[in-house]
């Protein structure tokens, strides 16, 4: 048995705070008789952070907003091995109806939903997400889609635009960083970022903010001002998505990034950054669409 024929799935850690107290939502199954965590399989062509939200809303009839991915468990049921990713989402509402899967939900602080699970790898994760603070801020960095190459390209290279493929990436992007919530989109200078967040805009009723900070030019010449805008960016209580380019990105990462091994990050790629008054707690790779 090996991992690349691993069953795949993907849940939720979805939670809320009521006085003070983080309370996570378990799952009630009639068809195991068990308490577990909103998750399930992925779909044919379906990535595991699409599925994660999928069957939450399905599940729990759940409207959140995703931040850090928690972790990966892996099991066995009879002969296969199954692997599940978690995230976690923060409860903005939503209305709970018992369905084919899932018959109650019942919100938990975090030490008596340990108690209330059935299985040692729910209880793992639930572990897993204790261990480390709630984001304060969530600042996704993605990186421009495809845009040809640049000797083809006889204008300003500002003006360089997405081609057929980085459009076609651009459009997928905007379903993927939506889960995340953002209140704020930002773009360095050149076209390709503008065009790549500007369907994820116009989806949310945004406008494309354009900061030269962002931008490799700017960054090449000044480090230290890319940081700081950045930082500024990562307002509490918000969830911005910022476009770059293929030298900033990396280097962000890898300065800011806590124990980052490798920070490339490819055309239509894109990093998760939760944060922690001023500090990133955890980066997040996830890749091109």
């Amino acid at each position: 048995m090996t991992e690349s024929r691993a069953v795949e799935a993907a849940g939720g850690l979805v939670w809320r705070a009521r006085n003070g107290v983080v309370e996570l939502a378990v799952v009630h199954r009639p068809r195991y008789d068990d308490w577990s965590l909103p998750k399930g399989k992925l779909e044919p062509g379906e990535s595991p952070l699409t599925a994660a939200v999928r069957e939450v809303r399905e599940e729990i009839g759940a409207d959140i907003v995703v931040s850090r991915r928690v972790g990966t468990v892996r099991y066995t049921i009879g002969d296969s091995l199954k692997r599940v990713t978690y995230w976690s989402m923060r409860y903005r509402g939503g209305a709970f109806a018992p369905n084919a899967e899932v018959a109650t939900v019942e919100w938990l602080p975090l030490g008596h939903a340990v108690r209330r699970l059935t299985y040692d790898a729910d209880r793992s994760v639930v572990t897993d997400f204790a261990a480390m603070p709630e984001p304060e801020a969530v600042v996704v960095l993605v990186r421009h889609a495809k845009a040809g190459k640049r000797s083809q390209w006889s204008g300003p290279d500002d003006l360089r635009p997405l081609d057929p493929n980085g459009i076609r990436q651009a459009a997928r992007l905007r379903k993927a960083l939506s889960y995340f919530g953002p209140e704020r989109i930002y773009s360095a200078v050149p076209l390709r970022c503008q065009q790549t967040v500007q369907p994820l805009a116009d989806s949310l009723g945004l406008i494309v903010e354009v900061q030269d900070a962002f931008s490799d030019e700017t960054y090449l010449r000044s480090p230290a001002t890319t940081q700081t805008a950045l930082l500024a960016v990562a307002k509490p209580g918000t969830s911005s998505v910022v476009c770059s380019q293929g030298v900033t990105i990396p280097e962000l990462v890898d300065q800011m990034g806590p124990g980052v091994r490798v920070t490339e990050t490819k055309k239509g790629a894109w990093w998760v950054l939760s944060m922690v008054d001023g500090e990133v707690i955890a980066a997040d790779h996830y890749d091109a669409p």
